[in-house]
Order: C-alpha cells, then structure tokens, then sequence
C-alpha cells in the first residue's frame, strides 16, 4: 500500500464538491462522497494505489449522476415515425414552453371568474378560443386523453344503457386497450350492430330500443377495411339519431386541424368537416396530428354540458394548468394560421425535396467527420404519421443508409440506442440502419455526427 486515501473533510472543500453540491444538494453529495471514499480504501487496502482526491470526486460524481437519473430522457427519432408513442408523440414547440413557462411561473386563474368574483369552470377560457377559432357554439370539456374523453362520454349519456356501435368499428387501440373494455368501465352495455365488413342504417335502426341510451361512430384511425365494404356515414347516424332522439357521439380520435394536403395526409378527415356533420359529442386527442401535448377534448352541444360538467367521473379525468397552458398555446397558433410552428406538423409538411438536400448535407458532414468510418447512401424510403394516424397514408422519407466498414452494423444500432446520450433511434433494414430525415428535429444532425464520431473513437 503506498500513501493514504485522502480525508473527508478535505474531499468536501474541494471546488468540484462544492459544484456537486450547488447541483444535488449537501447530504446527497456527503454521501457519495462516502460511498466513493470507502471504494477507494477498499482498493487501497487491498494493496492498490491510494487514491487521489480528484479521482475520488471523479467517482462521487458519476455515482450522483447515477441516482439522480430524470424520469424522461432526450431521444433523437430517425425512425420516420412523425407521432411515435413511445417517443411521446408530438414534440412542443419553444414558443408553447415559452407561453406556459410566462404564465406557470405565478398563480392563475384556473377556476376563478374575475368578472364575477367567484369560481368558475376550468374549461372557460379554451371553450371560447375555440369557440372564436372556429365559429361555433359548442361547449368545451378538456380531459387526460381521447380514451378518457370516450368514457366520459358513455359514462355520461349511456351509463347502465345501450350504446350501439358497428362490429367493424370496435377497434383496439395502443397498449391492448379496446373500445369494449373502456365501454364496460364506463357502465354502458355495448350492443353491436351489423357486420365487421358491412354495417347499414338500417341495421341501426333494427337495434334501437327502449335500452338504447347513445349511437356510437368510431373513426378507423390505425386501420382499414377494405374490398366488400359498407359503413354509416356520421351524417346519416346523426340523422337517425335526431329522428329517434338519441344522441350520437364521434370517437374521432386524430385531430387534424390543419389542412390535410399541406401534412402530406390527403383525403384525412379534418376538425371543420367532422364537426359539419354535428354529432352532439365530439372527441379526439390532442397529441396527434393535433400537434399538441396529451389531452382529450369534447366538444358538446351546449345544452349536453351541464351534465358533462356535474358528472363526478370528470374530476377523475381532468387535467392541470399546465396542460391548460399549453393546449391554450397551441389554439393560439392556430388561430394565428402558425400551425407550422407546431413540430409534428412541420415534420408532416416539409417536402421530399428539402428532405432530401438534408440528407446529403448530413451525409458529406459525417465523411468529414469519421472519413472512411461508414459506408453512406441516401435513399429512397417511406415514414408514417404514427399514434394511430392516417395508417395506409405512406410519407416519402429519405434516409441515410449506413453500415460501418469495420464492424456489424446490429452494433452501431445498438451503440446509438445504449451507448451515450442522447440515445439516437433508428430502423434496422438489409444489413443497414436507416436513419430517416423527416423527424429529425432542429439541432439533431450535430448530435447524429457526434454520436457517429463516438462509435468510430474519433474525437467529439
């Protein structure tokens, strides 16, 4: 053994510990410290070196970094994959943050009516930018998802009644839920009507009854029936429903607000064209091609809202100011006509074109880079939508295409998922990993260079 560990109290006068400290507070530091000093004398008593005081806040640090681990990391999406769930669907734009972070930092009126000095719904202030945005005089009701703003719905007009719903739209959406599942939580008894291929107004009009409480459209949005087909338009259920006076509610679900052709997503139904057909309730949610972060609305005939509004599930499925901030940050580009501002959306929209120039731009930066390190092509391929949008709506979404000269390429996969931050996703296709341009974000082509650098040992 040569030397002595060093002591603890002068370990914690070191500058390094006081940085620690400003970062993760005294007693957390303290006892990294212990922890990494009683490493180091392990190794000193058996005979190693005594180790200095550097090396010893060296280790204190990594074993902080370690604990303190957030509960989200930064991921770059070369998937091509625009609303990857797993990913948090769509990314917030800064001017979104900005708005929220101005308004979050004080108090709000959440539930508070100046005007009338006394409390008010949460919903007030959305209700009436959409309102204004787009013409309408439905009631708003803002909840935690799409999958809450359904049960809300069947809790609200079909609890303990039938809720009729063709056999081809009792879809199964992300995580195994299924509109059956949310159905029975919600207290309504599902009646199914028609066929899985072919259902008919008249196969509605054969089921009502005295139990029927709600006639239910579901929109197909992560999948297609296609060939020997037949389905109700919403129009026509909303006829049958006047007729029989029955609400009809919409399980929407995407959320287009924008204009489809412009998101590369021609002939997806829009906001303006679902609420045409004037379904008493309306949902969808917000983090899909929405463009915003995770929400459900419903949009209401007005006189539904009171009983909406005093059901006691809602306080169950309600949602915070901070959301309120935002969706109300995303309204307002909206209404600004700045829906591009929006990630996602812009993702969507930019050409194949410019995706293209991107690519190449990427492709010479990584040869300068790593020169000889990676074989590179741009080529030709396809991304989605995602988050159970537009499934059979293909987006042209050229990527890179690299496999390292000297190594597999399962590893350079694997080494850009697990190696380093931030973690880099790609797709794994012919002995290449594709790395698709449409979603990467401002800023991500330096990452994707550095983490390339990384793999080859060159410096960052």
């Amino acid at each position: 053994m040569t030397g002595h560990p060093p002591r603890m109290d002068l370990l914690l006068a070191l500058p390094a510990a006081a940085r620690l400290r400003e970062a993760f507070g005294a007693p957390a530091v303290k006892e990294a410290f212990r922890s990494a000093l009683e490493e180091a004398r392990g190794i000193w008593k058996a005979g190693g070196e005594a180790p200095q005081p550097d090396a010893v806040a060296e280790r204190a640090r990594a074993v902080l970094g370690a604990s303190f681990v957030p509960p989200l990391r930064r991921v770059v999406n070369a998937t091509g994959v625009v609303l990857h769930t797993n990913l948090g669907r769509a990314p917030l734009s800064r001017r979104s943050l900005a708005l929220a972070a101005d308004l979050l930092t004080g108090y709000v009126d959440l539930e508070m009516d100046l005007d009338a000095r006394a409390r008010g719904h949460r919903d007030a202030r959305l209700e009436m930018m959409v309102r204004e945005w787009l013409g309408t005089d439905r009631a708003l009701v803002v909840v935690n998802n799409n999958a809450s703003a359904v049960l809300l719905m069947l809790n609200t007009l079909s609890k303990g009644r039938e809720t009729l719903v063709s056999r081809g739209e009792l879809v199964e959406i992300g995580g195994g839920f299924r509109v059956p599942e949310v159905m029975a939580a919600s207290g309504a008894r599902l009646r199914e009507v028609g066929t899985t291929n072919r259902t008919r107004l008249s196969d509605y009009r054969r089921a009502c009854g005295p139990e029927s409480g709600l006639l239910l459209k579901v929109h197909p949005s992560n999948y297609q029936i296609v060939g020997f087909t037949q389905e109700v338009p919403l129009s026509d259920l909303v006829a049958l429903g006047r007729e029989l006076n029955l609400p009809v509610g919409y399980d929407w679900g995407t959320g287009l607000a924008a204009n489809p052709s412009a998101v590369g997503l021609p002939g997806e139904e829009t906001l303006t064209l679902a609420l045409a057909a004037d379904p008493d309730v309306l949902t969808f949610s917000t983090d899909k091609l929405f463009g915003a972060c995770q929400g459900g609305l419903l949009l209401l005939r007005p006189e539904l809202a009171e009983a909406f509004r005093h059901n006691p599930l809602l306080r169950a499925l309600r949602v915070d100011k901070v959301r309120y901030a935002l969706l109300g940050a995303a309204l307002d580009a909206y209404r600004k006509g700045r829906w591009s501002d929006m990630p996602a959306l812009a993702a969507l929209a930019e050409p194949e074109k410019s995706l293209r120039l991107k690519a190449l731009g990427l492709k010479r930066r990584i040869e300068r880079a790593v020169p000889g390190g990676f074989s590179i092509r741009v080529v030709r391929s396809e991304g989605r939508a995602g988050g159970g949008s537009a499934p059979t709506t293909p987006l042209a979404s050229p990527a890179l295409a690299l496999a390292p000269v000297s190594d597999r390429v399962e590893r350079l996969e694997e080494f850009l998922r697990c190696g380093g931050e931030p973690p880099i996703l790609g797709v794994l296709s012919e002995n290449r990993l594709l790395l698709h341009m449409r979603t990467l974000l401002p800023g991500d082509a330096a990452v994707v260079v550095r983490r390339l650098a990384g793999f080859c040992g060159e410096p960052s």
